[in-house]
């Protein structure tokens, strides 16, 4: 049997090296869904049921710097209402704790109210936090992720924001741009890390990567 010839491999990891170094992508970044964003999108949502779940889903998301997946799968016994009318929740199911033991995060008053317009509208029966709601009715069943991500963008298109705009924003950006706009507010790494949950310095500074923060203004 002929052994392999090791400066014939050396040379064959050498190509794909230089191939790689070539061309050198990252992965695409999500448009962040800031402030200014969420205010527009929060305005644009209809005075309806749909409305109070859409205004509760898009500020809980932000303020909890929510991937999709965790924010659909929010329960009702994972929320509780604070003396200070703020909300304590717990965030059980994350891509960095795949054992479920959670984290814990805050709200500010004004999303709690939102929350609970929307509890008071949906009944205290339904095992999800957000279901969806046909005919005008709540079902005790959850939201699948892509409704986090359609809820965005048709949110963009009735803001009138411009093809280009819409087209960056995912299910993801309420994430992004929660913590661009925590570190444009002062905040350092680690309140951040805290808030988000995120584990990594490293990983984190990919989400801070494009927040519009001068640090000489």
């Amino acid at each position: 049997m002929r052994l392999p010839d090791p400066t014939w491999d050396e040379d064959i990891n050498i190509t794909f090296r230089r191939i790689r170094r070539a061309k050198f992508t990252r992965p695409k970044q999500a448009k962040g869904l800031t402030r200014k964003y969420l205010d527009a999108f929060l305005e644009v949502q209809p005075d309806s049921p749909l409305g109070l779940r859409n205004r509760a889903m898009l500020s809980l998301g932000y303020e909890l710097l929510t991937r999709r997946s965790e924010l659909v799968a929010l329960t009702s016994q994972d929320v509780a209402f604070r003396e200070d009318e703020t909300l304590h929740v717990i965030i059980r199911r994350s891509k960095a704790d795949p054992f479920g033991e959670g984290r814990i995060a805050f709200t500010s008053t004004k999303t709690a109210s939102l929350i609970r317009d929307w509890l008071d509208w949906r009944g205290p029966h339904i095992t999800y936090l957000f279901c969806p709601i046909y005919h005008g009715k709540a079902l005790e069943r959850s939201l699948s992720t892509t409704s986090v991500k359609s809820l965005i963008k048709s949110s963009a298109k009735k803001a009138g924001l411009d093809r280009e705009e819409i087209d960056g924003f995912s299910g993801h950006s309420l994430r992004v741009g929660a913590a661009q706009d925590l570190l444009c507010a002062g905040y350092d790494a680690a309140a951040i890390m805290r808030a988000g949950g995120w584990k990594s310095v490293n990983i984190l500074s990919r989400y801070l990567e494009h927040a519009e923060h001068n640090v000489w203004a």
